[in-house]
């Protein structure tokens, strides 16, 4: 983290992003932008964003410091009011089929045609010939290998990883407009939903956090055990750590991926409190956090 008296960086100070984007991956990455200097605008249909709907307090915290209008792109004072707006910014953000683009006029040849400096960054649930599928966050998830039963995953990972690569894609719009010097124009940038989960999931297919895998269950330091008042994330992974572990619980010599370490662990750590493993990880440098059962 930068020191209390160094200046924050923000890249795209002097960038302005026009977004169309709703629900969450668009405004996710315009909230990115925003942090990174961006002045960020936001044209929104007659209904509002979904999300405000059922979702006020995200809606909120995913749009401060936005400046949001109303604009039915329907219509043609929409149009006019977004040209309008377009002739002014530097990148666009949608989350548009590409067949929706074309009929608002918002396809990349008729935008480059109209407006040759403006950037486009396209957010699509899959790339190419497979940008019109339906698609949700679940199904780009569920695709990737990262549904792994009935449960929903704890959060929107394809969503929230795509909006990390948009905002992304409008630092390396900028960067490319700027090399083009004195005969710069705009890119076009797509972003696919299920790349996202697919970047995510890579830890998974390389074999990391399958059942197997080191960090997938078979290493006794790196799991979630049950201790005397809740549950405790022990990740002693590094050889070390597992040794300083191990000596606690009276483990030795330490074979973390054989079953009798396992069973040991989970017996001397059944029988801990939350407040004796915190101060135990303390004293002895082990990373772990206690939780509540």
């Amino acid at each position: 983290m930068p020191s209390p008296t160094a200046p924050l960086f923000r890249p795209l100070t002097g960038v302005r992003v026009l977004s169309l984007a709703l629900n969450l991956p668009g405004p996710a990455a315009l909230l990115r932008c925003r942090g990174m200097g961006a002045t960020c605008v936001k044209l929104e249909p007659p209904g509002g964003d979904p999300m405000g709907l059922y979702n006020k307090a995200a809606y909120a915290a995913l749009h401060k410091g936005v400046a949001i209008e109303t604009a039915d792109l329907k219509t043609e004072a929409g149009q006019q009011q977004l040209h309008a707006e377009l002739a002014k910014a530097d990148v666009l953000l949608t989350s548009f089929r590409p067949s929706a683009l074309r009929k608002l006029g918002l396809d990349w040849p008729a935008l480059q045609a109209r407006h040759p400096l403006l950037s486009q960054v396209a957010i699509v649930g899959a790339p190419g010939e497979r940008a019109e599928e339906p698609g949700h966050d679940l199904t780009y998830l569920a695709e990737s290998g990262l549904v792994t039963g009935t449960e929903l995953p704890p959060t929107l990972y394809a969503d929230m990883g795509g909006a990390l690569l948009a905002s992304e894609a409008v630092l390396k719009a900028m960067l490319l407009r700027a090399q083009g010097g004195d005969k710069a124009e705009g890119v076009y940038v797509e972003v696919a939903l299920n790349a996202s989960a697919d970047w995510l999931a890579l830890p998974r297919t390389w074999g990391l956090t399958q059942p197997a895998g080191a960090v997938g269950g078979a290493h006794a330091g790196y799991r979630v055990y049950s201790c005397a008042d809740g549950r405790v994330a022990v990740a002693a992974l590094e050889p070390h750590f597992a040794a300083r572990l191990c000596e606690a619980a009276g483990v030795a010599p330490p074979d973390m991926m054989a079953t009798a370490t396992h069973e040991a662990l989970a017996a001397w750590l059944a029988a801990r409190t939350r407040a004796e493993l915190e101060a135990m990880g303390r004293e002895r440098d082990v990373p772990l956090l206690t939780l509540a059962g």
